[in-house]
């Protein structure tokens, strides 16, 4: 008996010595944030809650606001990102961009539209579901950004945009739009489309998101950004993820890091 429980001890104590160490977890998949919040210049209170929000948020200044050159002015001093959020057909303006107009005078209301808003470092589209669809016209303006050294962001308010392939064939520092926030204005459905952007970002490694100075964006972000550390989430400004992204498309956006 006594023989019999030696030898049952040893091969158990041999089977612990020999027995394949359990797997550790893998590693989480680092998830990137980036923020932009479009149409500003509007309202300077309302407005100045885009720039108390925590880290890197990107200021996107409408040219043809009464504050945005103020407005612009401050968003730089709080160490913001500025762009101009420029308006594209059917948006409608002095400004706006029009398939119909020849490319010099798409080059003035450029020109006039930067003049406008001080401190930008590159540019996305205000609306724009018919112009981002111009080939002749948005190969243009990724050259003539790429002349004065500002980035293009493609809010893709459209699936026929070809501003970011444009962008991509000329190597222009550029990235495209995941997740709008706030289509819908409530606090719940907000909160649920920052969810969708943090998931994606898990999945993929990154996401951007656009949202507006409404109150129930600027409540729920308020409420939520603080946790995202917390979270494994990590907030970087949108050059950060420009350079992340190397100008390749998402699966959202193309295939094998072409934009289609």
């Amino acid at each position: 008996m006594g023989r019999r429980f030696l030898l049952g001890l040893l091969c158990c104590l041999a089977g612990t010595a020999f027995a394949a160490p359990a797997a550790s977890p893998a590693p989480p998949h680092k998830a990137y944030l980036s923020l932009i919040i479009d149409d500003l210049g509007q309202n300077l209170p309302r407005d100045r809650r885009v720039l108390a929000l925590p880290g890197p948020v990107t200021t996107a200044i409408m040219p043809d606001t009464p504050h945005a050159a103020e407005f612009a002015r401050e968003a730089h001093r709080a160490g913001k990102l500025v762009m101009l959020h420029m308006p594209m057909d059917p948006a409608t303006g002095p400004f706006a961009w029009h398939p119909e107009l020849p490319i010099e005078e798409l080059g003035k209301r450029l020109d006039a539209a930067f003049a406008a808003v001080p401190y930008t470092s590159g540019i996305n589209n205000h609306m724009g579901s018919r112009m981002t669809a111009q080939p002749q016209a948005m190969a243009w303006l990724m050259a003539n950004l790429q002349q004065r050294h500002k980035f293009f962001v493609d809010s893709r308010t459209s699936a026929q945009t070809v501003a970011a392939a444009e962008a991509q064939k000329i190597g222009l520092a550029s990235v495209s739009r995941d997740v709008f926030l706030d289509d819908e204005r409530t606090e719940a459905a907000i909160a649920r489309q920052l969810q969708t952007a943090i998931d994606l970002a898990r999945r993929q490694g990154s996401a951007v998101m656009i949202g507006h100075p409404y109150p129930q964006t600027l409540t729920v972000l308020e409420r939520e950004l603080p946790k995202l550390k917390a979270q494994g989430v990590e907030w970087i400004d949108i050059k950060s993820m420009i350079s992340l992204r190397s100008n390749r498309a998402m699966v959202g956006h193309g295939k094998d890091g072409v934009y289609r």
